[in-house]
């Protein structure tokens, strides 16, 4: 029995995987064994063959379970005051400059960031000029980032003409256009390990810093410096103040900004 029920599981992951692009081998099997079967034990099925049925053709159980299983959290325009000085004071500044930013989303985890770049960047160039890397370590935040498919929750600080403008509603969820999407190309990428490509106009980094060690953050300061040009920006979160930001290269534009001197 109990071979039966891992087998189960095993084609779960490939059906999973082949439907979504999510590699559900990657968490800890145990754990989500455990988170999984409890869901699919409260609407009544016994076995992950019949909650893939289920998955398969209800988009709506699709889609709570992709909200369920990531563990990634993020929204659109977090801190959205943030976002409205990199709107109104600094990408004015650095367009003045160049026709066509190069700019990264580092750490973007489900892709809300990224998004909302693009966005922003609409506001002042037509779609198809515009292109931002994004990158995470998490495969399956990457899959989830590139099918784009978000509760309302994550929606909460969107101005309403841009929910308008670049979401879908379907089956209770909201979906980015495809016009958007288009302008983000996703990959996985290590921090700490990993070179960073050089000359960026903006790097957008939030909300994972706080994660690394004090030797570590100084590694990616540094390397966050290196991969801007003269003039360009890094945004952190808003629990990420550098401290002596000239030892980088850095000075401070505005809270949570920095441009490289």
């Amino acid at each position: 029995m109990t071979i039966m029920i891992r087998d189960d599981y095993e084609q779960f992951i490939v059906n999973i995987k082949i439907k979504t692009g999510i590699d559900l081998s990657l968490y800890k099997e145990a754990q989500m064994k455990r988170r999984l079967t409890s869901l699919f034990e409260k609407k009544g099925l016994s076995s992950f063959k019949e909650y893939y049925r289920l998955l398969d053709t209800n988009k709506e159980e699709l889609y709570e379970f992709l909200d369920r299983m990531t563990i990634n959290v993020s929204e659109f325009y977090r801190n959205y005051k943030r976002w409205e000085i990199l709107e109104k004071q600094l990408l004015p500044t650095l367009l003045q400059k160049e026709n066509k930013l190069k700019v990264w989303s580092a750490a973007c985890s489900t892709g809300e960031e990224p998004y909302t770049l693009a966005m922003l960047l609409s506001n002042f160039l037509p779609l198809s000029e515009i292109k931002i890397n994004a990158t995470d370590l998490d495969e399956n935040a990457i899959a989830r980032a590139k099918l784009a498919t978000y509760q309302e929750r994550s929606l909460q600080e969107v101005p309403e003409m841009m929910r308008k403008r670049y979401f879908i509603k379907d089956s209770g969820v909201y979906k980015v256009k495809e016009d958007i999407k288009k302008t983000v190309v996703f990959k996985k990428q290590n921090l700490l390990a990993d070179t960073f490509e050089a000359n960026h106009d903006l790097i957008v980094c939030r909300n994972v810093l706080i994660y690394f060690t004090e030797e570590a953050k100084v590694q990616l300061y540094h390397k966050f410096s290196d991969a801007l040009k003269k003039g360009g920006i890094l945004f952190v979160g808003s629990t990420e103040q550098i401290f002596q930001p000239a030892k980088y290269g850095f000075e401070v534009l505005d809270t949570f900004f920095y441009k490289k001197m």
